[in-house]
């Protein structure tokens, strides 16, 4: 097989089949999978996609909801083609972009194929204006070039693909991910709808996590191999500023004769530095972890409730 779409989808009970028709549409003539992955929708989304779906389309339903990344992997992990795409199922992301960005890919310069919203149709405080300033963060901060990080339609070789690791939330860096892994990137322009149906998925809240994501991309892209030049250096830095302040406060001491104990710069100043270490470390370990525990035993990090295969012929 030659390509593999997988959409993600969470309550989009009206936009699904309109979904499917383009897909349809738009893939006529090659040799594809469409994977529709349900992150435990609670309206009619599952009942209109089984009704519409051909034998070219398999529907993975979660238990319960787990957020875009896990079923991104999931959908992923269901893959067979030589090549998989990536994209949401709200209809902003148009199907009839795939075919050019699947001829770009098969020029065989490029791993990853990422689409950019020209023209984006979004509300500008909310959408726009975040994600600006987080792809402006995210490309000076990973040195990975990229224009839209916030694009979900992108096309990958399945060895790519398949080693991205996906876990919580980090569908945001996928781009940083597959750099990790030597992949070759390129951009092209692609559409960008209004929403009609259905509602976002996404809060103002999500800059906080993309904020944390960011630290862990950093963290894996510089000391993953080589932690203690991270921790090492935090180390040295934070012993460097508490022999200054003990030093100075020594010399408060000795030299005036003033009372130091109970002072607000040696106790906020050792609270916030071993606070803050605490935790950025604890994050990190945490993540480790949790990475151990699901790559050694090859579990994963979702449960599927069923597997559809349509019966229709395409």
């Amino acid at each position: 097989m030659k390509l593999s779409v997988v959409v993600t989808v969470y309550n989009e009970e009206d936009n699904v089949i309109p979904l499917c028709q383009k897909e349809y549409e738009a893939l006529e003539g090659i040799d594809y999978e469409l994977i529709l992955v349900d992150d435990g929708s609670t309206d009619d989304t599952v009942k209109n996609i089984k009704s519409f779906a051909n034998n070219r389309t398999k529907l993975l339903i979660f238990n319960k909801n787990h957020g875009q990344s896990t079923a991104m992997s999931a959908g992923i992990d269901m893959a067979q083609g030589e090549y998989i795409v990536t994209m949401d199922g709200d209809l902003q992301n148009d199907p009839a972009d795939i075919p050019t960005m699947l001829a770009k890919l098969e020029e065989g310069e490029f791993d990853v194929v990422a689409g950019v919203r020209a023209n984006r149709q979004d509300g500008f405080v909310l959408r726009k204006f975040p994600s600006k300033i987080a792809n402006w963060m995210i490309r000076n901060l990973t040195d990975v070039r990229l224009s839209d990080y916030g694009c979900s339609l992108r096309i990958y070789k399945k060895d790519i693909a398949k080693n991205l690791g996906l876990y919580g939330e980090l569908h945001r860096f996928i781009p940083v991910l597959a750099k990790l892994q030597g992949a070759k990137m390129t951009e092209v322009n692609v559409n960008h709808h209004a929403r009609i149906h259905g509602e976002s998925k996404y809060g103002i809240n999500r800059t906080f996590k993309v904020m944390a994501d960011l630290m862990l991309m950093i963290f894996f892209q510089k000391y993953f191999r080589k932690p203690m030049h991270l921790f090492g250096g935090l180390g040295i830095l934070t012993f460097a500023i508490g022999m200054m302040i003990n030093i100075y406060l020594l010399v408060v001491k000795f030299g005036y004769g003033e009372d130091i104990w109970g002072r607000p710069l040696l106790l906020l100043g050792a609270i916030l530095l071993l606070g803050g270490i605490q935790f950025i470390t604890v994050g990190i370990i945490a993540e480790l972890m949790m990475r151990t525990y699901y790559e050694s035993q090859d579990k994963k990090v979702y449960r599927l409730k069923e597997v559809f295969v349509g019966q229709a012929e395409a």
